[in-house]
């Protein structure tokens, strides 16, 4: 019996081996893993400012010729990505345009005091490129693209030039498209297969256009003796520093699909899975930001909204400043969120320049007056609250819409005063810089559509951005001209409406489980086109004000987070 048994066990054993020498070679199937390429499409909000640099035909100026635009913008953009096979690089192509709002003044053509010099006012509406991009996917499954890019530029741009303190108005312009070329770089994580959040900075050059000059007066004697110029050709330079936070949808992905593993990683909101349901979390902390500031108002000769440009006075502040703030933040477990900081301190340093034209003296008549005082002390308060809903919400990201409220004030103290265009004119000789000769004391209050994203780049180290459109903005203000003699009151109560920009991103570095530290930027403008005066109590009509400010700088911060609340 043992015998038979042992003679069919090895039939048995001999049979399936030659049948197994038979079968082919069985073998496990990699899994997918998931890549950048193909087509996506999504939108973008963002913000920055334009540089104009206007050239003097009759040469160096005494002050001006750079005008700085503020700006805000929204569009979409259309791509394809192509990640190269068994290789983190990834190359694109894509296509953006966006809908801008910027707005800018300064003073130009001001070769001398004794020459009526000109208002250059710069105004953008759209801008576009269409560029090429190379990115290197880097992080877990290399869902984190940091990328250049590079090509072509289109803008659309209205160039004024007004000469000032002459009536009837005289103006030369420029109205149409500018091309040039763009250079950017960002990064942009995929927070499910279908869905990316991206942070991009992008600088645009349009080079020179060739404009005409506007007819102006020279001086050529005292009083009154002027000399008509004809026009001439001036060059206009632009250029363009923008930073956009955008939201791309990779076409052909599931919208609904989540990494895995964890199921649990991200989703987007509304999809018939099973939730992710986060446990609320709180984070406290402080930071420290030193920021430089500009502010500007143009006084106009006119009521005339229409004839704005046309300037009797102009008042430019520059400031650095330093101050504190206490920041917070709440993550609820239904997604909602709320957000805010408050801080304050003081100018570090500053210098304001008063430019007047076409001053009536006892001696002459000024064709443009510049005095500079220095320094200019004062301080400033802000504060901003948010409340908000996470359309993605998971372990690694945090991405939602935000309405909010941002309150901004700044009081400005300018001493001294040194006339440096028209030795006829004001402050000759010059007055102490210990004597205060003017006070600008302003408030802002705005209300702000935003987006706000975090997201995990790697392991410990976490990119928080914000883009904030500020589509209502309340400006009041009062100017005090403390040694004018010639009228019974020298305070002038200002206000007016606009909107603005407010951009910041920050990168952590989490040193434990709660604790994190961090640095970041941020950009901040308001402007009013609309604003006006009743200068030195006069009744109204009052004449035109625009104004315009801007604040932007680094900062450090630390924060704890309190993370599994119920």
């Amino acid at each position: 019996m043992k015998k038979i048994s042992v003679a069919v066990c090895g039939l048995l054993l001999g049979s399936g081996l030659a049948r197994a020498a038979d079968l082919p070679d069985v073998v496990v199937a990699p899994r997918v893993l998931w890549s950048w390429t193909g087509l996506y499409m999504g939108g973008q909000v963002g913000g920055g400012f334009g540089t104009s640099q206007v050239s003097d035909p009759a040469g160096p100026g005494i002050y001006g010729g750079n005008v700085r635009s503020p700006a805000v913008l929204g569009g979409g953009q259309i791509g394809y990505n192509w990640q190269t096979p068994n290789s983190n690089w990834v190359l694109g192509a894509e296509a953006e345009a966006s809908a801008v709002s910027a707005d800018g003044t300064a003073t130009c053509l001001a070769s001398s005091g004794f020459f009526f010099s000109a208002n250059c006012h710069v105004r953008q509406t759209a801008t576009g490129s269409l560029t090429g991009r190379v990115g290197y996917a880097a992080g877990t499954g290399g869902r984190t693209l940091i990328y250049a890019k590079g090509g072509l530029a289109a803008l659309r741009e209205q160039v004024d030039l007004t000469t000032n303190g002459l009536v009837p108005l005289t103006s030369t312009g420029f109205d149409g498209v500018r091309w040039g070329w763009t250079i950017g770089a960002g990064v942009e994580k995929a927070l499910t297969p279908a869905w990316s959040l991206r942070l991009e900075y992008d600088y645009a050059n349009f080079g020179g256009l060739g404009i005409a000059t506007p007819a102006s007066l020279l001086q050529i004697g005292l009083p009154a003796r002027f000399l008509q110029t004809t026009g001439t050709t001036s060059s206009v330079s632009q250029d363009m520093h923008i930073f956009k936070l955008g939201l791309n949808l990779k076409l052909g992905e599931d919208l609904h699909a989540q990494w895995e593993p964890p199921a649990s990683d991200y989703r987007l909101r509304g999809t018939s899975e099973a939730a992710y349901v986060p446990d609320a979390e709180i984070e406290i902390g402080g930071r420290t930001w030193y920021s430089s500031g500009r502010f500007q108002k143009d006084l106009g000769a006119t009521p005339n909204t229409p004839q704005q440009d046309l300037l009797v006075s102009r008042l430019t502040y520059d400031t650095t400043s330093a101050t504190g703030e206490l920041f917070g933040r709440i993550d609820t477990s239904t997604n909602f969120f709320l957000k805010g900081f408050i801080g304050g301190g003081s100018h570090l340093s500053g210098k304001m320049h008063d430019e007047d034209w076409g001053i009536l003296t006892p001696t002459a008549i000024v064709p443009y007056s510049n005095t500079l005082s220095d320094p200019v002390n004062g301080d400033l308060a802000y504060g901003t609250f948010d409340v908000g809903y996470a359309l993605f919400h998971g372990h690694s990201s945090k991405v939602g819409g935000f309405i909010g409220y941002n309150y901004f004030r700044e009081n400005k103290s300018a001493y001294g005063c040194v006339q440096i265009a028209n030795a006829n004119s004001d402050c000759v000789p010059s007055i102490a810089n210990s004597t205060l000769g003017i006070t600008e004391n302003d408030t802002w209050h705005s209300m702000r559509l935003g987006v706000n994203g975090e997201v995990k780049l790697m392991d410990r180290l976490t990119l928080t951005a914000d883009a904030a459109y500020l589509p209502l903005v309340s400006f009041t203000a009062k100017d005090n001209h403390l040694l004018r003699t010639d009228v019974t009151d020298t305070v002038s109560p200002e206000s007016g409406n606009g909107r603005g920009v407010q951009l910041e991103a920050i990168l952590a570095y989490a040193l434990g489980n709660s604790f994190s530290i961090g640095a970041g930027g941020r950009y901040w403008a308001m402007w009013s086109n609309n604003a006006s005066t009743n200068i030195f109590g006069s009744q109204c009509p009052c004449q035109t004000l625009p104004v315009r400010t801007e604040r932007f700088g680094a900062f450090v911060q630390a924060s704890y987070k309190f993370e599994g609340l119920k």
